[in-house]
């Protein structure tokens, strides 16, 4: 029996999750596939990803592809408690989150997905992962692969596969073209404007905003921040995307230089103490702080609670910390990913095209895993331009095809 937080709520979820599938085609066409095939007969599958309207449609799609799924949240304030009803309501999935949830009760969700012992999993952020590898590494010798979707996740990865500790094949999802490309730099750099301007209410023409990162979520909210008006400054370690964010037309400098200027402050490194008590005692009043990256560890609110002499909320997804100076600083969705804790994530057809190589690169598992070794995996390029191909076709764009003699042109050596 699936654990969720209000059954009643299924008839709403239901509507959100009909509203994105007629708008995702290639989740549409690829589902038309699996009933067909019945990739994942006999096969467990668990999700650990934002439980919103388009994620719930891609658990669908697996389950209609033969596989038994089981599903949870990625990070505490990103489920959708109507959504989660709903997907339960049919009895075939079984779904383990709500939105609010303590760390007590978010890790024992994880737990009870794991605990159906499945074949595949499908991580955002890597606690799957982590659990596969340390207080459940019990359940790893079931499993065949799995898929990452976030770069903190495919970070983890690494870390695991450099010292050789990954116990089964994971695949990059992250890293393939048709995600990093479009999830993370036009979904990105939309729906983390729409969770910051539908929680705050305020307009972004005009003021300054400093974004933390110039990676391809950076360089999204940046690129979206200068065609709603603002003046846009960037904070990097990294020199050649310094460079890269100086060419495109910014601002780059320190953050402690920056946090003086800033009205509104975003962070997407996928690290930790980005923004920290030394920019906290030079801010602006009313200064607004929110995160894009995957853990709310980006702002340090350890830091920013140090410094207050009060907080409340003072209205919904928005915290006040009254400095001892006066000054107050506002932290939008606890510091969590603010474009799912306050929004609705992503764009319906950016995700589309993310949910579209999970599903392939997962179907790849479901019929390749005994030629995979434990390790990390890119997703094959034919994958990559399947989707790319796909999408153009559903678009109506036709594009040219290289003829024979060029292939040959191109391949031999000059």
């Amino acid at each position: 029996m699936s654990i969720i937080r209000d059954p009643s709520l299924a008839p709403q979820g239901q509507q959100k999750i009909v509203w994105v599938q007629r708008r995702m085609s290639l989740l549409n066409r690829i589902k038309t596939e699996f009933e067909r095939d019945r990739p994942f007969r006999d096969l467990r599958l668990a999700l650990s990803i934002h439980l919103e309207a388009k994620t719930a449609y891609l658990a669908q799609v697996l389950q209609a592809g033969g596989a038994q799924v089981a599903i949870t949240g990625c990070n505490p304030l990103s489920t959708q408690d109507d959504v989660a009803a709903a997907l339960a309501a049919s009895g075939e999935i079984f779904v383990a989150a709500w939105r609010g949830a303590t760390p007590q009760e978010y890790e024992s969700h994880l737990k009870a997905v794991l605990q159906t012992k499945p074949h595949i999993i499908l991580d955002d952020g890597g606690d799957l992962t982590k659990l596969l590898h340390g207080e459940l590494s019990h359940l790893a010798k079931d499993i065949l692969g799995g898929t990452e979707e976030t770069t903190t996740g495919v970070r983890r990865l690494r870390a695991l596969a450099a010292q050789k500790k990954l116990l089964f094949p994971m695949f990059a999802v992250n890293d393939a073209q048709m995600k990093f490309l479009f999830d993370n730099r036009y979904g990105t750099g939309q729906s983390t404007w729409d969770g910051i301007m539908r929680t705050t209410n305020l307009s972004i023409a005009g003021k300054t905003v400093v974004v933390a990162g110039y990676g391809w979520c950076g360089r999204g909210i940046a690129l979206r921040a200068k065609g709603l008006g603002a003046n846009v400054i960037v904070t990097e370690v990294n020199p050649v995307r310094a460079i890269e964010a100086v060419m495109d037309g910014f601002r780059v400098m320190k953050m402690v230089e920056a946090a003086p200027i800033g009205d509104i402050f975003v962070t997407a490194t996928g690290c930790r103490d980005i923004i920290t008590e030394e920019s906290f005692t030079v801010m602006k009043d009313g200064a607004i702080l929110a995160n894009a990256g995957h853990f709310d560890v980006e702002i340090s609110k350890p830091a920013l609670e140090k410094l207050s002499v009060a907080r409340r909320v003072i209205r919904p997804n928005v915290e006040e910390f009254e400095l001892r100076d006066g000054r107050r600083l506002y932290l939008l969705a606890e510091g969590r990913l603010v474009n799912l804790a306050a929004g609705d994530g992503h764009p319906v057809e950016i995700m589309d095209l993310s949910f579209a190589l999970q599903a392939l690169t997962l179907a790849h598992i479901a019929k390749h895993y005994k030629e995979l070794k434990p390790g990390l995996y890119p997703v094959p390029p034919e994958i990559d331009r399947r989707v790319a191909l796909l999408k153009l076709e559903t678009m109506g764009i036709a594009i040219d095809e290289l003829t024979p003699e060029q292939q040959t042109y191109l391949e031999r050596a000059h």
